[in-house]
Formats: C-alpha cells, structure tokens, sequence
C-alpha cells in the first residue's frame, strides 16, 4: 500500500535540482512540504523553522527523513533519493525496469552532471545572465529584508559563483566546448520531441526530470541560454513548462519504450553522451585515481582543462555499478547501444 507520509525537503526556487525533484513529487502524487533553505535566510525566522538535521555536504534541496532508530537524517543526493521514493511509494513510477533502467540513469547522471556545466557557465560567464541571478537568488524568501542587506548580498553571490567558474570547468578553454554541446543538444531534444513526449517514451522516467531541473535555468531564467532556446526550439521551452506540474498525466503500463523495437529516435541523444560526457568521465576519474589536482583531454575535438572533480569520478563507477546489476541478456542490449552510441568505456573497466 502506499505510504503517505509527508516527505519534507528544504530548497529555493533556483536550484535546478530543487526544481527536479518539485517536479517529480507532483508528478508522483506524493505529499510535501518545500521548507526555505536557512543558509539563504536574511531575516530571522527562528520561531517558524525548527532545528533541523545536517547534511554531510551541505546541498540543494536537503531532504529529512528518519533512520532505522527514528533520528532525522539529512540526504541531498537527487538520484538515490528517487530511488528511495520508488521503495517507499507505490505507482506513478519514474524508473524503468532492466536495460531502459539503465539508459535512464545514464540520461539522468548526464543532465545532472554535464548539462549543469552549460547551466552555471550561462549564469556566471555573460553578463545580462550573472546579474540577473545576482539580484534574483538573495530575494528568494527574503522579499521583506533590507534593501542594503539585499545588494550586499547580491554582490557577494556573484563573486562567490563567478569565483566558481572554472570549479565546474568552465574556462576561456572550454567555452566553446560547453557552449557547442549544449546548442546540439537543444536540437536533439527537439527531434526527439517530435517523436515522443517524453525522453523514454510516453511517460517522464527520472532523466526527464534531470534535464527538466537544469532547462529551469537555461530555458525559464537566464537570458543568453534562454534566447537560444528559443530560437532554435520553442517546442522545448514549452516543454520545460509543462514539466513542471505532471500530477494531472495519466501514464499507462505500455507507456516505457521497447529498446529491442523503437530505439532508434534515443541514439542521437546517446550519441551525444558519449561524444563528451564519456571521455570527460574516463579523464576526471583517471586523474582522481593519480590524486592530480587538474586534468587535460580531448572533448569534441579540442582540450578541456578542469580540476578533478572526486564525486564525478564516484558517478562512473556507480554507473558501471548499474550496468553490472544487470543480467546477461540486458547488458548485452545496452552494450549494442553503447557500441553505436560511443559509450562502451562507460560500462566497460578497462
């Protein structure tokens, strides 16, 4: 039976990844409450927020739930925390059984991964965009504080994030890269758009909520990535809209595609995926392995220069986690994709 417990999570209206999971939870039909994250809090609000517990990493959203003695965690980790809703609430799923399982983590781990490079380098690298986030994220939930303490902290958000620019890879080196791979993908979604309403069929899995949480920016905020959208696909600023609130979707048990039938329409997205998102993996981890503080490869024909990144390096094995938790007949389904997509070294320890 499924439970109706209130899940609890604290967050602002900017975060993608606060965004993905809004998303997903109406979409589900699972009762919440969406608490302001105290760290971006500029008045007191004490006697309203209780005490709550702390994540290792502190993170958006920070969800609360209970451990096995009845004291309050704190998890912020969108993709194991979707996984847990799937345990604990039944129907209206988001994950897919067996290889398209797979192909959805895979699509999930991207957008939340990659794709929020071309999110954090449109905010922070263009002006119009740095600005406009610069005056917007401090106001969230602080809509009654003091002018000064508002343009105080608008100045401090900006250095702080702009400071981060080359933290997620973005660099004078890299521009291109990320800027390329982000308007191909725009038209890989609008073809695939055009075939099916969702990245996996006629129902949204986890990865639509994953590249929904990053297209809140990119297409519903921040000016420089949202006229491209525009441009080049109003069917997927649409889109991104009406991911917002799927509680009204009625999704049918024949809605997940057939990967050995109809997979073809999902190739150039994972095509793409393996054009960058696999070699920026395999190099990031190679380097954590040799404890290197930096690192160097090719992506899309030109070199990338970033700081090795720990969790990302954890992000490649729990996909080869993933892929080895398949059975044989699966796994080779998945391999035939990843042979023509470019993404064998993903699954494959070499």
């Amino acid at each position: 039976m499924a439970s109706q417990q209130i899940v609890e999570f604290s967050g602002v209206p900017g975060s993608p990844y606060t965004r993905k999971m809004l998303a997903l939870l109406r979409y589900r039909r699972i009762p919440y409450r969406l608490y302001p994250s105290h760290k971006f809090l500029l008045t007191e609000q004490s006697q309203r927020n209780k005490p709550r517990a702390e994540p290792k990493v502190p993170l958006l959203p920070t969800f609360y739930f209970k451990d096995e003695s009845g004291t309050e965690i704190a998890l912020c980790d969108s993709t194991p925390i979707i996984r847990k809703l799937e345990l604990e609430h039944v129907g209206r799923e988001v994950v897919p059984e067996s290889a398209l399982g797979f192909i959805n983590y895979l699509i999930e781990d991207y957008g939340d991964e990659w794709l929020t490079k071309a999110m954090f380098h449109y905010r922070w690298h263009y002006g119009p965009d740095s600005e406009k986030a610069a005056q917007m994220l401090p106001r969230w939930n602080n809509t009654n504080a003091d002018e000064s303490a508002l343009q105080a902290k608008a100045v401090s958000v900006a250095e702080l994030q702009i400071s981060r620019l080359s933290y997620v890879g973005s660099n004078p080196q890299t521009q291109s890269t990320i800027e390329n791979s982000f308007k191909r993908l725009v038209g890989i979604l609008d073809n695939l758009l055009k075939i099916k309403p969702f990245i996996l069929g006629d129902r949204p899995s986890s990865a639509d909520f994953a590249l929904y949480g990053q297209l809140t920016a990119l297409a519903l905020f921040d000016p420089t990535p949202q006229a491209i959208i525009l441009k080049l696909s109003p069917r997927l600023y649409a889109w991104t809209e009406t991911m917002e609130d799927l509680s009204g979707y009625e999704p049918l048990e024949t809605d997940w595609l057939d990967l050995t039938t109809s997979s073809d329409h999902i190739h150039e997205l994972l095509t793409e995926i393996g054009r960058v998102y696999t070699p920026y993996l395999l190099a990031n981890a190679a380097a954590v392995n040799k404890q290197q503080p930096e690192f160097q490869c090719e992506i899309d024909g030109t070199t990338w220069t970033q700081g090795t990144f720990v969790y990302q390096a954890k992000c490649l094995q729990w996909i080869r986690d993933e892929f080895a938790a398949l059975d044989t007949q699966n796994q080779s389904l998945v391999m035939s994709l990843a042979k023509t997509c470019g993404f064998s070294d993903l699954v494959e320890s070499r």
